[in-house]
């Protein structure tokens, strides 16, 4: 009989876990959309603001570093890259050294849609955390580090 119970509570673990692991990724694509393209920032999508987070404020990055880290290839990266520098988010510049290589760095409206993804991020966060004690909060970390782990792994399949 223990051994019945055993298995319609995994089957229950499973349907619960995989039910908040779609609808979680669903909900946050959702919610960051509706919080990050604001009137301000109605011309650009939520993909655009992914590349502005990994352009970020610091110093300018090329071409091939920026579409390393979004798991993008350059060509798909040049069609958004010339949609931003349109709208006027990104500003692209030729190295003095290598003429070939193109740097990218945000403008002051770039920085500013960074700013406000940034908020969103720590509002977010914030939240989390609010309701959690710290037994909580290292149960919570673990277990989106073995997620992430296992996501991470099973992209270099």
């Amino acid at each position: 009989m223990s051994a019945h119970v055993n298995e319609r509570e995994k089957v229950d673990t499973y349907e619960v876990l995989n039910d908040i692991l779609v609808n979680l990724f669903r909900d946050i694509m959702n919610l960051e959309e509706r919080a990050i393209i604001t009137q301000e920032f109605q011309n650009i999508t939520s993909n655009d603001m992914h590349v502005i987070q990994v352009i970020g404020t610091g110093e300018p990055k090329n071409m091939s570093t920026i579409a390393r880290e979004l798991s993008v290839t350059v060509g798909t990266l040049t069609i958004a890259m010339n949609s931003l520098v349109k709208k006027g988010y990104v500003i692209r510049e030729r190295s003095q050294e290598d003429r070939r290589v193109v740097y990218i760095s945000l403008s002051e409206k770039g920085r500013e849609a960074y700013a406000h993804h940034e908020r969103f991020h720590q509002q977010m966060i914030h939240e989390i955390l609010d309701g959690l004690n710290p037994e909580e909060t290292e149960v919570l970390l673990k277990s989106l580090n073995k997620l992430t782990w296992w996501f991470r792994s099973f992209q270099e399949k």
